[in-house]
């Protein structure tokens, strides 16, 4: 079933209901209308890397892990496996007449908010700083999930529109100012992807306000959105932000006139309570019916998408599906690829056959933490393999392993009547008794996430300095004093200052949030089975000094587009096994008037290496003539390249046509200038990654004419 039919269906249907079962669907929990047949329905599912808060379900990497994959097909095929578990989940459900939260077929996910400050505590839930990464990896992940049918496998949900990035302590009241430049070149770009590549089924407003107007009920979204880039699903509401208009915003005074506001404006559904005074705003003249009708028959084209009413070819969806070896085997996969490995003194990969290894340490809170594999809005996996248990199952008894917690996550203590640092001296123990240490420190959801989820309730889930905790940084310097050898692994969702880490120690690599498999998932890429493929997605900042006010949302010095200092490890940067290098680069264009504006980077690889490796190919570009250019190099195309020993190929790269255009100060894009430098390699072509790669990417000036 098409839109166009579905919609059809949906009038019929929503024609033959009275005003008052029209405003009760408007509700995230809608009930059931037994006289017309219609069961109830919860709208409220979360499907970020795997079905979440429904029971069993397979555990991806948390969403800024499947950022640093820079893989778009691997993210595709990771929606389609958890839309393909959600259909199992509900068929299941269904069944037994179970239609509660959580149980659903619309996932409000991707969230493809641009992560611009380190220390906002949800930027674990993107894919990163970068528009066009984010939109790219978006744009397949709202393709896997809704399915390539006329109808969907599963509604997916563009959030959080828009110029949503913290603080999370002062959202629900936060008016984020942003210039139209910044706008259109930084924080809207994902979400006008989803809407028009991928036809993304509904679109979530954030809690905050955005340059005056609440997010939920805002003329100048919603005519960006339904106006200017046609949008034809369904707004919803982030959850109970309708009630922030008039406790928080003080835009209105009552909850009547922010429901009315809120439906007049567009938006259709509301997480929350608000709209149960629908009816009243519609009394008091405030809400006409026809204006409840539009937002009624919005929901129901979306049910009917989803054939819940004349069937779908997905009813046949099997709960064994559900966490099922392949897509075990795909969660492990994505963990690999997602590792970044910032320094390698030539440890990696580890030789068990050498014998040099005969104890392992294995010492830190993050080490069988299971928190430290979930991130945040996760699903429950029947098995977690930890970073501890994944080396130890991996070994068997080929190795001897000692272990120790060494401290807490963040406490002075492990145990309450124990004394400080209660684990510190055990730690060093295992150290002294091992060959190699590794040792897992880091964070969870715990300690960084969104507000009111989170234990750290100072700062509301956000991150107040770049540092690791106290006892984890004395754990740190208590290993190193050992002087044995120490590959660290951090598990975390954002920047943390690893700058003591890469001085002491062998090796250091991002794991992030790796999901159930992560622990197996590290063995194989610690012992060489596989390899680390992430690159970094976010900037890891020196100090957060170098960083404007977390509150201000101007994108000036912030992220490396931006920037104007030295990263500590820099966006796009991570190290492999192998040594993948641009030999050649070919470029060209064609703009017609039939095909458009279309322009391509035809990149020449090979592996210099003596074994099989995969690396990332990205491609930066800069304006040389327009003073509204963007200040750094910006990322305009990328693909994954696998090549054996020795091997060499040429892989084409389409590049995105925006990045050969500006913004001028009212938002709109525009040609401006010829002169561009292309920049293709392994790697940002700056500085700093030049100095940690030992690789300079290939450049090249081009000029191009769009007329």
């Amino acid at each position: 079933m098409n839109r166009e039919e579905a919609r059809k269906r949906a009038e019929e249907l929503v024609n033959q209901m009275t005003v008052e079962e029209k405003a009760s669907q408007l509700r995230y929990d809608a009930p059931a209308i037994k006289r017309l047949g219609i069961p109830a329905y919860n709208w409220w599912n979360e499907g970020l890397h795997g079905v979440a808060r429904a029971g069993q379900a397979t555990v991806f990497p948390q969403a800024i892990g499947l950022g640093a994959t820079f893989d778009a097909d691997l993210i595709r095929e990771i929606a389609d496996v958890i839309s393909t578990e959600g259909r199992a989940k509900y068929n299941a459900n269904a069944k037994h007449d179970d239609r509660g939260i959580y149980k659903g077929l619309t996932f409000w996910s991707p969230n493809v908010n641009i992560f611009r400050d380190p220390r906002w505590g949800r930027g674990h839930e993107t894919y990163g700083e970068d528009p066009f990464l984010t939109k790219t990896l978006g744009v397949s992940f709202v393709k896997g999930l809704q399915g390539e049918g006329e109808g969907l496998k599963a509604a997916a949900c563009a959030k959080h529109f828009a110029v949503h990035s913290g603080p999370e302590g002062e959202r629900h009241h936060f008016d984020a100012r942003a210039s139209r430049k910044d706008m259109f070149e930084t924080y809207l770009p994902a979400f006008e992807g989803l809407v028009k590549e991928a036809h993304v089924e509904a679109v979530m407003g954030a809690y905050n306000r955005v340059n005056g107007e609440a997010s939920c009920a805002s003329e100048t979204l919603q005519g960006i959105l339904r106006g200017d880039w046609e949008f034809e699903g369904h707004f919803v509401s982030d959850c109970w932000a309708i009630r922030d208009i008039h406790e928080n915003h003080m835009i209105t005074s009552t909850p009547v006139e922010s429901a009315a506001l809120a439906i007049n404006t567009g938006c259709d559904l509301n997480c929350g309570s608000t709209y149960q005074v629908l009816l009243k705003a519609y009394e008091q003249g405030l809400v006409t019916e026809e204006t409840i009708t539009e937002s009624c028959v919005r929901l129901y084209t979306t049910r009917f998408l989803l054939g819940l009413f004349d069937g779908s070819e997905y009813d046949a969806v099997p709960y064994t599906e559900v966490e099922s070896p392949e897509h075990l085997a795909l969660s492990e996969k994505a963990a690999a690829e997602s590792f970044v490995l910032l320094k390698n003194n030539g440890i990696l990969p580890l030789d068990l056959d050498s014998g040099a290894i005969r104890t392992l340490g294995i010492i830190g809170p993050n080490a069988d933490s299971r928190a430290a594999l979930a991130g945040n809005y996760h699903g429950t996996a029947s098995r977690y393999i930890t970073l501890q248990e994944g080396l130890q199952d991996y070994l068997g008894d080929r190795v001897r392993i000692l272990t120790s917690v060494g401290c807490d996550l963040f406490r002075d203590r492990t145990e309450a009547l124990a004394q400080v640092q209660d684990r510190l001296a055990e730690a060093v123990t295992v150290a002294e008794n091992s060959d190699l240490v590794v040792l897992c420190v880091g964070l969870d959801e715990t300690l960084e996430g969104e507000e009111g989820d989170t234990g750290n309730s100072y700062a509301s889930g956000d991150k107040e300095s770049l540092q690791l905790p106290e006892v984890q940084r004395q754990l740190m310097e208590a290993i190193a004093e050992t002087g044995k050898p120490v590959i660290l692994c951090l598990a975390a969702g954002s920047d943390i200052d690893m700058s003591y880490a890469a001085e002491h120690f062998d090796a250091v690599m991002v794991v992030w949030y790796p999901g159930a498999c992560g622990g197996r998932a590290l063995a194989k890429v610690l012992f060489g089975e596989s390899e680390p493929g992430g690159k970094l997605p976010v900037t890891f900042y020196n100090d957060l000094a170098d960083l404007p006010d977390f509150s201000d949302y101007s994108m000036k010095g912030r992220t490396y587009r931006y920037m104007d200092k030295p990263a500590q490890f820099p966006f796009g940067y991570g190290l492999s096994y192998g040594d993948v290098q641009v030999r050649k680069v070919d470029f060209a264009y064609e703009c017609t008037e039939e095909e458009g504006f279309r322009a391509v980077a035809a990149v020449q690889a090979v592996n210099r290496s003596e074994r099989a490796s995969s690396d990332v190919i990205q491609v930066y570009i800069k304006n040389l003539d327009s003073d509204l250019a963007i200040p750094n190099p910006a990322l305009c195309g990328f693909a994954r390249v696998h090549l054996g020993a020795g091997e060499r190929t040429t892989i084409t790269i389409p590049l995105d046509e925006a990045s050969f255009q500006v913004v001028d100060a009212d938002g709109k894009r525009i040609t401006d200038g010829k002169r561009f430098r292309i920049y293709v390699g392994t790697s940002q072509p700056d500085a700093r990654s030049i100095e940690l790669t030992g690789k300079k990417p290939m450049a090249m000036d081009v000029e191009v004419s769009m007329e």
